[in-house]
């Protein structure tokens, strides 16, 4: 079948949106190409608050004749490329085509001049790995752990530490606070300077699946933000996930992120989900995700390239 690539639109977001749910569940809720959540976080965050970049210039659609979505390419990250494809149309010759189109529009300059890629590619993604290969790309180190479990299993005890309380994210006097607990749980030993504020988190809620009674928080004794952990629920596919988790610095070793953890399971499940998801890239995640019953995971792998 002869499919047409183009930039993405704006208009487009719904209808990407509803093709990537449509492939996640051909694929057995096995994350081959990403959650509809995944796209919302990067899509409301990555974009708007991190990276400040133009869908139209990091996203692209191959489509059918007749208008169906085939196949989206889009950069997470500059030089971070994911390829998301129709299981029933995918083949060769367009896994080929959407690597190179990467590598025409989204490979960055390398510090050691000319230019880098890396596309990301599951485990059960043979042929897509072969390509890659023979077009000269390396795999590279930190693969994603992409951790599931069914909320059908018991959902382990993790008693709160004293004085703490898990709860749902206060309205937004509460932002404030919530934003400094990721600082201080993603740049622990960042001096505070480089703090930029607070307001970006109101994009965070306006993605399509943000619910507040799942956005969840460990508060502390005096009132601080010591844990946290964002709760997506997608009632289509009956999935949750969890992005993101952390905790301040001065907060770990508490059992506060299990605990959050814990008491997320339990509200998907009240909710309706079957399967939960979180990602994990360095130990002491795998340690922490696989105490609360993540312990079955697939791989996907970085694949890098010098132009």
């Amino acid at each position: 079948m002869q499919l047409t690539m183009r930039p993405y639109r704006a208009e487009d977001d719904g209808r990407v949106r509803e093709f990537l749910r449509e492939v996640f569940l051909r694929n057995a809720r096995r994350e081959l190409s990403w959650p509809v959540y995944r796209w919302d976080y990067w899509r409301w965050h990555g974009t708007e608050n991190i990276w400040r970049v133009r869908l139209e210039d990091v996203v692209s659609l191959w489509e059918t004749p007749d208008g169906r979505i085939a196949a989206v390419q889009n950069a997470e990250d500059p030089g971070e490329v994911f390829l998301h494809v129709d299981p029933a149309l995918g083949t060769p010759e367009l896994e080929e085509e959407m690597i190179a189109v990467a590598e025409r529009r989204l490979a960055v300059p390398a510090k050691e001049g000319g230019r880098r890629l890396r596309i990301w590619a599951h485990e059960r993604e043979e042929g897509r790995r072969g390509i890659l290969e023979r077009r000269g790309y390396v795999r590279g180190r930190m693969p994603e752990f992409q951790r599931h479990r069914t909320l059908d299993a018991p959902i382990p005890d993790a008693p709160v530490a004293e004085g703490y309380v898990v709860r749902e994210l206060g309205g937004e006097g509460e932002l404030p606070a919530r934003s400094w607990a990721s600082w201080k749980a993603f740049h622990p030993d960042a001096p505070e300077e480089g703090y930029e504020g607070w307001e970006w988190y109101r994009n965070v809620q306006r993605a399509p699946l943000y619910r507040r009674d799942l956005d969840l928080v460990a508060v502390a004794p005096d009132g601080a933000i010591a844990s946290f952990a964002t709760v997506w629920f997608d009632e289509a596919s009956r999935m949750g996930a969890f992005e993101p988790v952390g905790t301040a610095k001065a907060h770990r070793r508490r059992g506060l992120a299990k605990a959050v953890l814990c008491e997320g399971l339990r509200r998907l499940r009240r909710l309706g989900a079957t399967t939960a998801h979180v990602g994990s890239y360095e130990p002491s995640a795998h340690a922490l995700y696989a105490s609360v019953g993540f312990t079955e995971h697939e791989i996907s792998q970085p694949w890098a390239k010098s132009l």
